[in-house]
């Protein structure tokens, strides 16, 4: 153990400096590319990977385990590094799914990774004019990435009849590209063109050869450009079904827990004005759809003076672009003689913290737990009738029949639904990073999830947080969601000692509505990219599929921060409560103070306090009395931002170094033989002289295949040398949970 400290990469100090130089977050294993992107239910295909930190890979994993892979081999039977054999069972559910890697950090990013039960083929050189054009078959789907500035053609034979669907994921699978799609005749004149990344819906005039242009909206490309286009022909009469998609973040708030897969009724149209409204009782539950263009759906119920009505209306969490937006309003008189008195507008669902404004420091998180749909209430003031209006804010240039809504009105039915995120936080002046951050753990550390709830039909209760099913030596606690709020925390800890491991997480929220406890799971976001700078480009977050949780094994954290004692530290409410802290160092540190602030419900208020790096303890003061703090349990964690002069993997210097000196042997032994048996040679008899030649020159051969590995070792030294030199990493240091418990002070 004491050999792994020396070599501890993850090495933490102080922000002392807001040099631009100064990189962002220790170094995490992160999946970038696969390709390709998906494969057919039952088929097997290899697919080769790119990442950051993904060295030392072991695994290609998926969140579904009707998706296998191993190594790819080569001729001799040895792994190719980052290619793999992808196996997908025949009864795997079609569509998206997760890839990740298991690398020496432990457990990587997620990757979307999309099964169908159409035939695929992959792309594996640019088709940038028709003259080059890619033939693919209807039905079926292409993997493929975009060159820069330039596009892909592909061709196709079409009969005269036929409804041919054009559709190419891109954004919805974690692709930087923009698509703009283009149907073109044989010669490549454009017919039908779709920008806004919609779906291309052609019926075919005539048999015949066609072309699918395939570019960005501004002409990017490269590796992280890359799409799957399908063509498929659909009956005269279905609906347009879209290639599958992630979910944003704000869809983790539908459906209301109990909610019937369908609507139990529908618009009907025309319901646009007065004479058209449509006539309902409430409750009710009615799928609509904001068609044609400025579509405006009307509906007209009573109520009672007294009733309280909850609203719900999902589109966006249907994965649509639309804002939906609504208006109620009394109806008094009939005819000429109507009058409109408004009740009520409902808007935006908003995020329940504040996210990033995109402003010079960091000032939120990336993560956008709201929504353009809507989630609020009306209180009936007096007897009547009420007509409801509902529209798309945006919808008056949208002609597609596909955005639909689904609006719910029902009685209050309190309930919660929750997310959580990776913490991000000011680590240095201006820090505006967005980084993908997987739960893959080192020794000694505690990470934090930021926690949030939306609250539905007035719930307004404390939320328990609980992550199981943890790894070996990985403990969790949550810092639970108050009364009223709408943010807590769940911290993570590795102990020092816990073996490398993976496991796929549980994580749940419970609480109490009426009597009875109520449970749900927690969904966990993350950005699909890591950004180092907001400012350069947008974070696109979105909800994962599993929770996987690893302990990589290879590196340490290089402080750890706790109570010297594992217990409850008590106190009387108004007292002063003092918790002396212990610091695990395993690494240098370029600053002596790290300053700490206080996370936990009710502690937020604790002035913020040094703790000196240089020394072995250090001590906590908890003034009860001037924050208030009443008679319960508490659990509270200090962090603070910090500076790693981290050397990126240690480990591969001391394999280079062993590697280089075993070369280095083998060239002096193999240069000592080479002059024996030159001397042997030159007093041989003329009988031995042809064979100690011979031998000579078999050693002379094997010294010079020694020096080419010798000088392959020594350049493998120098870029070891060089990638493990020390460098400023600013990260997040957190402290180990800390259980308080606030007993009744003496009155007064």
């Amino acid at each position: 153990m004491l050999k792994k400290f020396a070599i501890a990469s993850a090495l933490i100090a102080v922000v002392a400096s807001t040099s631009m130089a100064q990189s962002v977050c220790l170094p995490a294993p992160r999946l970038l590319t696969t390709m390709p992107m998906g494969g057919q239910v039952g088929s097997e295909f290899d697919v080769a990977i790119t990442g950051q930190t993904i060295e030392n890979t072991e695994q290609l994993l998926f969140s579904s385990p009707k998706i296998t892979a191993t190594p790819k081999l080569d001729a001799s039977g040895k792994p190719l590094a980052n290619q793999f054999v992808v196996s997908i069972a025949a009864d795997c559910p079609p569509g998206i799914h997760t890839a990740r890697v298991m690398s020496r950090l432990g457990i990587s990013s997620a990757r979307v990774f999309t099964v169908s039960d159409l035939p695929e083929v992959t792309q594996t050189k640019p088709s940038a004019s028709v003259e080059t054009a890619m033939p693919i078959e209807i039905n079926s789907i292409c993997n493929a990435t975009l060159p820069v500035r330039a596009a892909n053609h592909y061709s196709f034979s079409a009969k005269k009849g036929q409804r041919l669907v054009v559709d190419c994921a891109a954004p919805g699978i974690d692709s930087k590209m923009n698509p703009v799609l283009i149907l073109a005749d044989a010669q490549g004149r454009d017919m039908l063109v779709e920008r806004r990344g919609g779906a291309l819906d052609y019926t075919v005039p005539a048999d015949g050869d066609y072309t699918v242009k395939v570019h960005d909206l501004t002409f990017k490309g490269g590796a992280e450009c890359f799409y799957r286009l399908a063509v498929q022909e659909v009956p005269a009469d279905a609906p347009l079904a879209r290639l599958p998609s992630t979910r944003a973040v704000g869809s983790f708030s539908w459906p209301p827990t109990g909610l019937a897969a369908e609507a139990s009724a529908s618009e009907t149209e025309p319901n646009n004005d007065r004479e058209t409204v449509q006539a309902i009782t409430l409750p009710c539950d009615i799928a609509g759809s904001f068609f044609p263009a400025a579509d405006v759906d009307a509906f007209e119920f009573t109520a009672k003076k007294g009733e309280v009505w909850w609203v719900e209306v999902a589109s966006e969490r249907l994965g649509r672009p639309t804002d939906a937006s609504i208006i109620v309003q009394q109806v008094i008189g009939e005819g000429a003689d109507e009058k409109l008195v408004d009740l009520v507008e409902l808007s935006d669902i908003a995020s329940p913290i504040k996210r990033s404004s995109n402003a010079y420091a960091y000032d939120g998180p990336p993560y956008n737990a709201g929504s353009t749909d809507i989630l609020g209430k009306m209180e009936i003031r007096e007897d009547g009738k009420y007509r409801l209006q509902i529209t798309d804010l945006f919808g008056g240039t949208r002609i597609d029949p596909n955005n639909v809504y689904r609006l719910i009105i029902r009685q209050a039915e309190p309930d919660f639904a929750v997310v959580a995120w990776p913490l991000h936080m000011v680590l240095r002046n201006g820090d505006r990073n967005a980084l993908s951050k997987p739960l893959a753990l080192r020794g000694g550390s505690t990470v934090a999830l930021e926690v949030v709830a939306v609250r539905r039909d007035g719930f307004n209760g404390e939320i328990e947080l609980t992550l199981e099913n943890l790894p070996d030596g990985v403990t969790t606690t949550g810092l639970k969601i108050p009364a009223g709020k709408a943010r807590g925390l769940m911290l993570v800890t590795a102990h020092q000692d816990a073996p490398r491991g993976l496991t796929m997480a549980k994580f749940t929220a419970t609480a109490t509505i009426g009597d009875k406890p109520v449970t749900h799971p927690c969904h966990v976001a993350s950005v699909a990219w890591p950004v180092t700078n907001a400012w350069s480009e947008i974070p696109a977050p979105r909800l994962l599929a599993d929770i996987p949780v690893s302990v990589g094994g290879s590196e340490f954290a290089a402080i750890t921060i706790a109570p010297t004692e594992e217990k409850v530290w008590e106190a009387k409410a108004g007292e002063t409560l003092k918790i002396p802290l212990q610091h695990v160092r395993r690494g240098e540190f370029s600053g002596t103070l790290l300053g700490l602030r206080t996370m936990g419900a009710g502690f937020e208020g604790v002035p913020k306090f040094d703790l000196k790096l240089n020394e072995d303890a250090s001590e906590a003061i908890l003034d009860l009395a001037k924050l208030k703090t009443p008679p319960g349990d508490y659990t509270i964690a200090f962090y603070g931002s910090a500076v790693a002069k981290h050397r990126d993997n240690p480990d591969r210097l001391v394999a280079a170094e062993a590697a280089h000196a075993q070369a280095q042997q083998t060239v002096t032994d193999l240069t000592a033989e080479v002059t024996r048996l030159a001397n042997e040679t030159a007093t041989a008899s003329p009988d031995q002289k042809a064979d100690s030649q011979k031998l000579a020159d078999a050693v002379a051969a094997e010294k010079k295949a020694a020096d080419a590995a010798l000088a392959v070792a020594a350049a493998e030294l120098a870029k070891a040398k060089k990638s493990t030199q020390p460098k400023d990493i600013a990260d997040i240091v957190i402290s180990q949970p800390i259980s308080i418990r606030v007993s009744q002070g003496e009155s007064k």
